[in-house]
């Protein structure tokens, strides 16, 4: 973790999504199994799947099929089994989906605040925007971004980059609030400051080995870590 001296001056506040504001592993588990079945697949446990988040749909089915991280499934296994998915993933998204215990009050604390807030996300949009309608969180945030908003998504900087921009500040000034080493490499490489939450999915590693600002409890810790730049 760095060094920098608390608090840190912030203009605005990014938030990632699954495994930093909602608990998603339990739905999308329930959609792989439901893909692996229709193929006539082995089920792989809900530990393994939530392993597989953060780098996008396309990646975690692969990574259910192969039961890998890096591996490649067969090209035509694989145009079978994502169009699968994401059906069975858009009946279930929010069957189990909670937010994280004090993720909707600090949110609103950072808001009330005068913070501006954006949800960076490598998820499609196609499921970012229900998810958030559905747990009231759609109205809290300036900017949305999904996996599939830009040209390139997280661990790359330019979804930080872009919400640095849309909010007129420099990247330095930014805050990213996430759970997982994809969003630590965004945030070093964008420049902006990372706090990291330890509950989510970070693919089983302890994010205190990670080179960030600061890990918190939860959301609500962030307030007391920064002030308004």
């Amino acid at each position: 973790m760095s060094n920098k001296p608390l608090p840190l001056p912030i203009r605005a506040v990014v938030i990632d999504l699954d495994g930093t504001l909602l608990d998603t592993a339990p739905d999308i588990a329930e959609a792989a199994q439901r893909m692996l079945r229709d193929l006539g697949m082995a089920p792989v446990d809900l530990a393994k799947i939530q392993s597989f988040i953060g780098n996008g749909i396309a990646n975690l089915v692969k990574r259910a099929l192969t039961g890998e991280m890096h591996a490649q499934p067969d090209e035509a296994l694989f145009a079978r089994a994502l169009p699968l998915f994401q059906k069975h993933y858009a009946e279930v998204l929010t069957r189990e989906t909670r937010p994280y215990p004090g993720a909707l009050e600090g949110v609103q604390a950072l808001r009330e605040a005068g913070f501006p807030l954006a949800c960076v996300t490598n998820k499609a949009e196609v499921f970012t925007l229900p998810l958030l309608e559905a747990m009231k969180l759609k109205d809290v945030f300036q900017l949305i971004l999904s996996g599939d908003s830009l040209p390139k998504k997280k661990p790359d900087p330019l979804p930080l980059l872009h919400a640095a921009e849309f909010f007129g500040c420099a990247p330095a000034d930014l805050l990213l609030i996430g759970d997982s080493l994809n969003d630590t490499q965004a945030g070093n490489a964008a420049g902006c400051h990372v706090f990291l939450v330890p509950y989510g999915y970070n693919g089983g590693s302890d994010v205190r080995e990670q080179n960030c600002d600061a890990v918190i409890a939860g959301l609500p810790e962030a307030l007391n870590l920064i002030k308004k730049a």
